[in-house]
């Protein structure tokens, strides 16, 4: 049984990071002084000479990050969602996305968990601005197992990445003597045919939590964790539709413009049935305690087993 780290996944990513360069010299980390929140300052303490401090200005991050990969290295460029995704969109859309170069872009403290900094810092639209970029891989890993393998294979991959970060610790349910990670497939957690939840992130763990109190009620959930959602896995989310009929999508983002609407995208073309969004129902947060904010908006396992109960019940 692998141990149990409750651990947020920005530190996961900042660790990540510190492995991967004691052999690839390659990899330069850019940050918008932010380091200490988004934990590349892991990765600044042990490699200094490879760490660049680019202050407030995340748009020139992403143009010296472009600079650097035309050059050979592979940066990865961090800061807050809000401001890696959103203040420094035109420039990862021009001078990234458009030449396809190898720049490895993460945002944290995404999602309502960020709590306290309120809704100006709660970015619930990163997924979505970053999945409508053309040749974009976009990552949300879901604990701190998933993030290491996550990073890698980000590392590997040629071409621009989005990695989601977490701000909020969670407990890990990954098994890294067994887990695979492998871009672009998603990993069926719990297997049931009475309905589908697909998720994604933070909320993976809670809709695992779910699960295990509709099995005490007779209800058979499949989950599924879904850590790419671009490429997404078209083949497991089609089985899982022809054979369960009905899918619960749950996301700690926007229900517009993210994994509810991915999956939608692939179950309209393919094999038509019900999805049912959990998410942050087109508005933004405000300040509180980050669990209190996600029981709030509906992203516990209680709201999400009774959404489930529901469906299942009423259609009978």
């Amino acid at each position: 049984m692998a141990e149990v780290i409750n651990k947020a996944t920005r530190e996961s990513f900042g660790m990540a990071l510190c492995e991967l360069a004691k052999t690839n010299d390659d990899i330069v980390v850019l940050d918008a002084d932010l380091a200490a929140a988004t934990k590349t300052s892991i990765f600044q303490k042990a490699y200094p000479e490879r760490f660049i401090d680019c202050g407030i200005a995340e748009g020139n991050m992403i143009g010296v990050s472009a600079g650097l990969a035309a050059a050979g290295k592979v940066p990865f460029a961090a800061s807050f969602a809000m401001f890696a995704t959103g203040r420094a969109y035109e420039q990862i859309r021009n001078s990234v996305a458009y030449p396809c170069l190898n720049v490895k872009i993460a945002g944290s403290h995404a999602g309502i968990s960020t709590g306290e900094d309120g809704a100006t810092h709660q970015c619930c639209e990163d997924i979505a601005l970053m999945r409508t970029l053309p040749g974009m891989t976009v990552l949300n890993p879901a604990d701190h197992y998933e993030m290491i393998e996550a990073v890698k294979a980000a590392y590997a991959h040629k071409g621009p990445v989005y990695i989601r970060l977490g701000r909020l610790a969670v407990d890990s349910f990954n098994d890294p003597a067994t887990y695979k990670f492998e871009l672009g497939k998603g990993i069926t957690l719990c297997q049931g045919n009475d309905i589908t939840i697909i998720a994604t992130g933070l909320v993976v763990r809670e809709s695992l939590l779910a699960c295990e109190e509709l099995k005490a009620k007779g209800i058979n959930a499949r989950l599924i964790n879904i850590h790419t959602i671009k490429p997404i896995d078209r083949d497991i989310i089609i089985k899982a539709a022809k054979e369960t009929g009905r899918i619960v999508t749950v996301e700690e983002h926007n229900v517009i413009g993210g994994l509810g609407d991915a999956v939608c995208d692939v179950v309209s073309a393919e094999c038509p049935v019900k999805v049912t969004k959990i998410g942050v129902n087109d508005k933004f947060g405000y300040s509180g305690p980050a669990k209190e904010l996600l029981e709030i908006f509906g992203l516990c396992k209680d709201n999400i087993a009774k959404v489930v109960a529901d469906i299942v019940n009423n259609e009978k």
